[in-house]
């Protein structure tokens, strides 16, 4: 008789409109782990997700739940402005490093600032993937792309930024941490990451981010297995994993 036991089952999480990131994209895998958090903590009902501009620009078409459209780098303003208005739902915005960490800023740390009890979601693949692949603020030293064809020279555009590392110098910062999603164990502690930042957000602790390294492998001209190798080998020493900041556990 036929094994009929489910043993998979897509979570309610997210719609069924076909994602629309190219092979290898790791945002696919970054949409489930916010998705499965969400309801896991029984919360998809009350959760408002904030589209940025970028290769994650239809977002709100793919999570099963309220959205709204930022314009580009606005997304923590929106953010704001609908948590003071709804204060007991779960409001997120899902961001790369070029709306994030360029146009986006500002808006970003003076949230960070003050305190907004919100989350970020920040994908950080080092490099503008729906435009080109042009160098973004946190392209690595030597790194080629569209706009630095013989490699990021720092003496003409600085180091790649560290978002994590900044942020946690600001004081009304609750929770912030970095991961990846290169392999089955980091994906779970991705989503535990992901997850406590929403716990937070429901416990009113205040401004919570998760940086998740990820790939392009598109523009950054690999093959999607190179490029989570490339990943593992080059970004995460420069952007290394752990927690920066958690006023939660230093309050338990």
């Amino acid at each position: 008789m036929a094994d009929t036991t489910v043993k998979y089952e897509k979570t309610k999480g997210l719609t069924d409109k076909p994602l629309s990131y190219c092979p290898g994209c790791t945002h696919g895998i970054i949409h489930k782990l916010v998705a499965e958090a969400l309801v896991d903590l029984d919360v998809l009902d009350k959760a408002i997700a904030i589209a940025s501009v970028g290769c994650s620009v239809f977002s709100y078409e793919f999570f099963n739940c309220d959205a709204q459209q930022a314009p580009h780098g606005r997304a923590c303003a929106e953010a704001t402005g609908i948590k003071r208005v709804l204060p007991d739902n779960i409001v997120f915005t899902y961001q790369g490093d070029g709306d994030l960490a360029s146009i986006g800023i500002a808006e970003t740390i003076h949230a960070a600032n003050r305190g907004e009890n919100i989350t970020v979601i920040f994908v950080n693949n080092a490099i503008y993937g729906m435009t080109g692949g042009q160098m973004a603020p946190t392209s690595l030293p030597g790194q080629k792309t569209t706009t630095s064809q013989d490699g990021r020279d720092t003496a003409w555009t600085g180091n790649p930024i560290k978002i994590s590392e900044m942020f946690a110098t600001i004081e009304s910062v609750a929770y912030l941490e970095r991961v990846s999603v290169h392999d089955p164990k980091n994906y779970l502690k991705a989503k535990k990451a992901i997850k406590k930042a929403f716990q937070y957000q429901k416990e009113k602790r205040g401004f919570s981010m998760i940086e998740i390294v990820s790939t392009c492998p598109v523009n950054w001209g690999m093959k999607p297995v190179d490029a989570m190798n490339w990943l593992k080998e080059e970004m995460i020493p420069v952007f290394p994993l752990g927690v920066f900041k958690d006023k939660g556990a230093d309050n338990e």
